[in-house]
């Protein structure tokens, strides 16, 4: 009887070897919507990120700016902060969320010793609510921190977009919520650039926007870079 079970077993434990191999060299399931992700094309952005990686790396231990087209359009990045090692992952409209998915690919390989995040706006007009965006951007830090605990994850405040000045109650609250969470929690920071941006009227300056009056305009990014400027260094080291 010992010597019947015994091929029996073998086979049992290679079929079940032979499912777990296959479950492992299964290409993983793609992110839901909306529970992970707002919008599944952003794998498009991945991809050349991860061609543009193969032939220039950013470089390791640098300062990364991530988030939304506020981010991707910063061309004059680089040039904003001079001998800085500071480089661009922002990608189309996204939301929070989509960089905390997507952390594992353009956050964690480069060990980033800080991290800007904007992102926000697009998450209210989507719908989800000020308290949503803030456990959102929570989820951000703690996805980078599990891995790269010593990372400073600075976020920047929403910005007043004319075009989305019905969102302006949800914005501030947003604003307010984050800030106050991020006071409780290491290796944080936030930057108001929501304040700077208005006019002298208390209402959003349409002159630091574009046609649009969404995207910003070089004086736009100059205001960002002004209350950033000195945070745009590294105060320890990642990893």
């Amino acid at each position: 009887m010992k010597t019947r079970r015994r091929p029996l077993l073998l086979a049992l434990a290679l079929g079940l070897s032979a499912t777990g191999l296959a479950h492992a060299l299964s290409p993983p399931a793609p992110p839901q919507v909306p529970e992970q992700v707002s919008n599944v094309a952003w794998a498009t952005d991945m991809t050349e990120f991860s061609k543009n990686d193969a032939t220039s790396p950013p470089p390791r231990g640098g300062i990364e700016f991530i988030g939304s087209s506020s981010i991707r359009m910063w061309e004059s990045l680089a040039a904003d902060f001079p001998g800085k090692p500071v480089f661009n992952r922002g990608f189309g409209g996204s939301e929070v969320r989509d960089s905390t998915w997507y952390a594992y690919r353009i956050v964690i390989p480069y060990a980033p010793c800080k991290v800007f995040l904007y992102a926000g706006d697009n998450d209210l007009n989507s719908g989800r609510t000020p308290v949503q965006v803030r456990d959102d951007v929570v989820a951000f830090v703690q996805r980078v921190h599990e891995v790269l605990p010593k990372t400073t994850v600075e976020y920047l405040s929403i910005k007043p977009s004319p075009s989305r000045a019905h969102l302006l109650p949800g914005i501030n609250q947003a604003n307010t919520l984050i800030r106050e969470a991020l006071s409780a929690l290491p290796n944080t920071g936030y930057t108001d650039i929501y304040t700077p941006m208005l006019g002298a009227d208390g209402k959003p300056d349409p002159s630091l926007f574009r046609e649009d009056m969404l995207h910003m305009t070089p004086a736009g990014y100059a205001i960002w870079t002004k209350a950033i400027a000195p945070k745009v260094q590294c105060d320890g080291v990642s990893g």
